[in-house]
């Protein structure tokens, strides 16, 4: 009996010290081009984090304590200095910083009501709402400048790296297309005409393409299904593929075809590559993790092998540090911290 109580102690103190050392380093097996793993929220839900140009800070959307829905956030990418940069009215979602590292881009509901807008009316199954109460603002200091206002909804927003043009997702024609405009929301451009969701778009580091998300229905079954959602400004993400085409619209290419839910695809540093998240190989539908592949669709890597969920993947500027979203080694089930770590090519 002393025996079997021997091992079993072993087994334990064993197995803690695996766990100790998993929690402290914020990995699981395999996670190897990720090195000093540091969790920057640890509360909430939080997501979309994204880093300025100098790659000094973080901007994220976030709902914590006592808040009803996402506002705009920024802190130090040691997590430190966090700063509410949005009105704390409406919805908020997609910020983005400016290339002087000032001004901040983000979608929100505010003009049209102050209280958070009702969540999504999930009866026809798990979806997005593409409020169409969304528009883009342009945080400068004190002012806030609207920077779309077309019926329907405007946000997803992001910057090109070259510093001149913003990339984002309107509903203004009644399908979800990509869009460019100015910095200054002058000369809005359509770029996508394809039926589907056209959606989370990001530029490549030289500027020269952009990734983003899609479905594309096929069938009557799905085509019926995807009219009558969008009508109501809903989509359902259960099918969504990786495209990149060119930053004038042209040369589009389906990079992923997989028939799951792929989404918030970015740019390797390189610009050979592109991480993205996916529940192509989860045992649920909500096992989301990280993956990267080529441009031709070839070399899929597994990145992340999170039981939970891992999304919305940034690298630095400089190609140094890589952001991410994630449940992993959360207080509650429901909480979605910010993580950031060293890559390792």
């Amino acid at each position: 009996m002393k025996l079997v109580f021997v091992l079993i102690l072993i087994f334990s103190l064993a197995y803690n010290a695996k766990l100790f050392a998993q929690n402290k380093d914020y990995l699981f097996e395999g996670e190897n081009h990720f090195k000093n793993v540091k969790m920057l929220t640890n509360d909430g839900e939080n997501a979309e984090a994204y880093f300025s140009f100098d790659g000094k800070r973080l901007v994220y959307q976030s709902t914590f304590d006592s808040m009803e829905c996402d506002q705009i956030f920024t802190m130090n990418i040691d997590g430190s200095n966090r700063q509410l940069v949005s009105t704390g009215k409406g919805r908020t979602t997609c910020a983005y910083y400016y290339p002087d590292g000032k001004k901040i881009l983000y979608a929100s509901t505010h003009l049209y009501n102050a209280e958070c807008p009702p969540p999504p009316d999930r009866s026809k199954g798990y979806v997005w709402k593409l409020y169409e109460s969304f528009d883009i603002f342009l945080r400068d200091g004190e002012k806030l400048i609207q920077l779309t206002n077309t019926p329907g909804y405007d946000a997803e927003a992001t910057i090109s790296p070259k510093g001149d043009k913003i990339v984002f997702t309107s509903l203004r024609n009644g399908d979800p297309e990509i869009y460019t405009m100015n910095l200054d929301g002058s000369d809005q451009k359509r770029l996508t005409y394809e039926k589907g969701y056209d959606g989370g778009p990001f530029f490549s580091p030289d500027g020269s393409k952009i990734v983003f998300r899609a479905s594309r229905p096929v069938s009557s079954e799905e085509m019926a299904d995807y009219n009558d959602l969008v009508e109501n400004g809903y989509v359902r993400p259960s099918a969504l593929e990786i495209f990149v085409m060119d930053a004038d619209g042209k040369n589009m290419k389906q990079i992923t075809n997989f028939g799951k839910a792929s989404f918030a695809p970015f740019f390797h540093p390189s610009g050979q590559k592109i991480i993205f998240s996916s529940n192509y190989k989860g045992a649920e539908p909500r096992d989301f993790n990280l993956f990267m592949i080529n441009l031709d669709g070839t070399g899929l890597e597994q990145i992340t092998f999170n039981p939970s969920f891992d999304g919305f993947p940034m690298f630095s500027p400089d190609g140094k540090y890589f952001v991410f979203a994630s449940n992993r080694f959360n207080k509650k089930d429901t909480n979605t911290n910010i993580f950031i770590a060293e890559w390792v090519e």
